[in-house]
């Protein structure tokens, strides 16, 4: 199955959206949630609008959608489900730090980012386990 790398970015007006590995599949809105369902738009009008020769061979069968983000976009993103205190708790960074990463304020370095994507994998995973 083929995959399609978007990524999401907060420039000073907005959230833009590209594909990594496809040409022509652009987008963007007030929200990371806007700016990925911009991007799906863009995918299904590429297809839609283009005679089948013209389109991607990368969009002709099966693929699926990866997200890359930012930090800034993807805090900003997850905002409303995890807390700064929250943030700490999975990646063991100061919620301060958090803030700033949020903000813009401080750009992480490299370490920093594996420890919050890491943190939320590791979260992602335990909420995976669950049963109710």
């Amino acid at each position: 199955m083929n995959t399609i790398k978007i990524v999401i970015e907060k420039t000073p007006d907005m959230y833009s959206a590209y594909a990594e590995n496809v040409e022509g599949i652009y987008g963007g809105g007030d929200t990371p949630q806007e700016a990925k369902e911009s991007i799906l738009k863009s995918i299904q009008l590429l297809i839609e609008n283009n005679a089948p020769e013209n389109v991607p061979s990368i969009l002709k069968g099966q693929y699926t959608v990866k997200y890359e983000f930012d930090t800034e976009s993807l805090i900003n993103y997850l905002k409303g489900i995890i807390t700064y205190p929250g943030f700490e708790t999975l990646t063991g960074i100061n919620e301060k730090q958090i803030a700033h990463y949020s903000s813009g304020l401080k750009k992480p370095r490299r370490e920093q980012k594996d420890k919050i994507q890491i943190g939320l994998h590791n979260f992602a995973k335990e909420l995976l386990a669950i049963e109710l």
